[in-house]
């Protein structure tokens, strides 16, 4: 059975957002900062379902009381319209995510006799 992933609360604080957040919203602007964050990259373009969008990396880190990390800001167009949500990836997160092992590699495909 594969592990599930932590809940969307553990890996990202909101800062402000003009939106109500979803779980499935809050997973997919985690990904795209995640992604952000590994690569180094400025911004990413998001797109699902119900979403539209860019995910900035703002390049700084930003401390909410005893959480920290890496702060992200995202301009959303959703079936509510269009908003902005600032958050950041929290280091327990981001350290748990780090710590997982990585996915592993598909079965191989199978030989033919002929």
């Amino acid at each position: 059975m594969a592990e599930q992933s932590p809940p969307y609360w553990v890996l990202i604080s909101v800062l402000f957002s003009s939106q109500p957040l979803t779980p499935s919203l809050a997973m997919t602007l985690h990904q795209a900062a995640y992604d952000l964050y590994r690569r180094g990259d400025g911004a990413q373009k998001v797109a699902g379902d119900m979403l539209s969008g860019t995910v900035r990396n703002l390049r700084k880190d930003v401390r909410m009381g005893a959480i920290t990390g890496p702060a992200f800001e995202a301009e959303i167009e959703t079936e509510r319209g269009s908003g902005v949500v600032r958050f950041l990836l929290t280091r327990q997160g981001l350290e748990m995510l780090e710590a997982a092992p990585a996915e592993p590699p598909p079965p191989p495909r199978p030989k033919y006799l002929n």
